[in-house]
């Protein structure tokens, strides 16, 4: 009796022990999570987003991230629109791994069947970082792959893709692709809503050389002039792949301009025109924005203004200088003039080379 007296009490002393050793590795980041790993997560800068590439109603959503902390995991939650995710229905939980860009297709839970719109969201209940975000609980951004006959070109898997960059009422729309095959022939059609461009007018027939991502602009026919919403298809006669979207047909997706004559030489080596994307806004706080081949060296006013103004004569909220040009990111302060307004117009313009930029955001806190 004595002996297993004694057995007890050491099992229970080295179990103490052990449990003290492990609660220290934990917190030193040793054991069950990295150094390495909670030193990346550590260094992470700046907040996640996600935008939406596709939608199949009632059924799945495809989001895209950017700058997604790493090392940590996220639970996807979607609720009835305005919710912002909060409360929502747990779909799934993903692992960040090694954080960034990723891409995530989700099930839309069966209760949300039949909504309008649904507020999505990811939350980490660890780090507590967040964002979310809303879709249209329609099918659009959509695509399939070519029947099984086909034969892939080498090398190339998956299925072709598009979004919509932006829209020029009643003249033209331009499309981004991803994951475009290799040398084939894409008919472009456009159609009426609902048609996914099947059996639409043909609008211009295009080669898809390397393949990949690619950014064509296509005339809208005027048959569909006046269309609220525009369905439009790319597809390849001889392979099959194909793929289509559908855009409202209101012009949106900013712009840009050369100076008009006489102006200032280009700088050395630039060619076309600014524009600019809304990444972010804060409801009558702030908007966020990255530009897209700004020219170098060459500073420039920001204004905003009503919607449909394009921003001219608005009010100015900021100076900022183009550096090394190209891709830049700017977040700027929505004056107390525009505050409640619906939709905001937004301009760059440089007082000294003509250049300039413009586009318009909803003023509602997104993503």
């Amino acid at each position: 009796m004595g002996f297993e007296d004694t057995e007890d009490e050491m099992s229970i002393i080295w179990k103490l022990v052990t449990a003290t050793i492990i609660a220290a590795l934990l917190m030193l980041g040793v054991g069950f999570t990295s150094q390495t790993a909670q030193a990346e997560l550590n260094s992470y800068t700046g907040i996640p987003t996600f935008s939406i590439v596709s939608v199949v109603m009632d059924k799945s959503v495809t989001v895209q991230t950017y700058n997604l902390p790493p090392n940590d995991k996220f639970d996807v939650t979607m609720g009835r629109m305005g919710t912002q995710g909060i409360g929502g229905i747990k779909v799934t939980s993903v692992n960040s791994g090694s954080g960034g860009a990723k891409t995530y297709t989700f099930s839309i839970p069966s209760s949300l069947a039949g909504s309008y719109k649904i507020s999505i969201r990811m939350q980490s209940p660890s780090s507590g970082y967040y964002a979310y975000n809303w879709f249209y609980n329609n099918t659009t951004g959509s695509a399939t792959q070519p029947p099984p006959a086909t034969t892939p070109p080498p090398g190339y898997s998956g299925f072709p893709t598009f979004s919509i960059v932006s829209v020029v009422r009643d003249d033209e729309v331009t499309v981004k692709t991803n994951n475009l095959p290799p040398n084939d022939t894409f008919r472009v059609t456009m159609g009426a809503m609902g048609t996914r461009g099947v059996g639409g007018t043909v609008v211009e027939v295009v080669d898809s050389g390397s393949g990949g991502s690619k950014t064509y602009t296509f005339d809208t026919p005027q048959s569909l002039y006046g269309s609220y919403k525009i369905s439009i298809r790319m597809e390849s006669p001889t392979s099959g792949y194909f793929a289509y979207n559908w855009f409202y047909n209101n012009t949106t997706g900013g712009s840009g301009g050369v100076p008009p004559a006489p102006s200032p030489a280009p700088p050395p080596g630039y060619t076309g025109f600014p524009t600019f994307k809304i990444l972010s806004v804060v409801r009558d706080t702030s908007v966020t924005i990255q530009t897209n081949n700004l020219p170098p060296n060459d500073s420039f006013n920001v204004t905003m203004g009503w919607m449909g103004t394009r921003g001219i004569g608005g009010y100015q909220v900021d100076t900022v200088s183009s550096g090394s040009g190209g891709t830049k990111q700017y977040t700027f302060s929505i004056p107390s003039a525009l505050h409640g307004s619906y939709k905001i117009s937004i301009r760059m313009q440089s007082p000294s080379s003509g250049y300039f930029a413009y586009n318009w955001f909803y003023n509602n806190t997104t993503p």
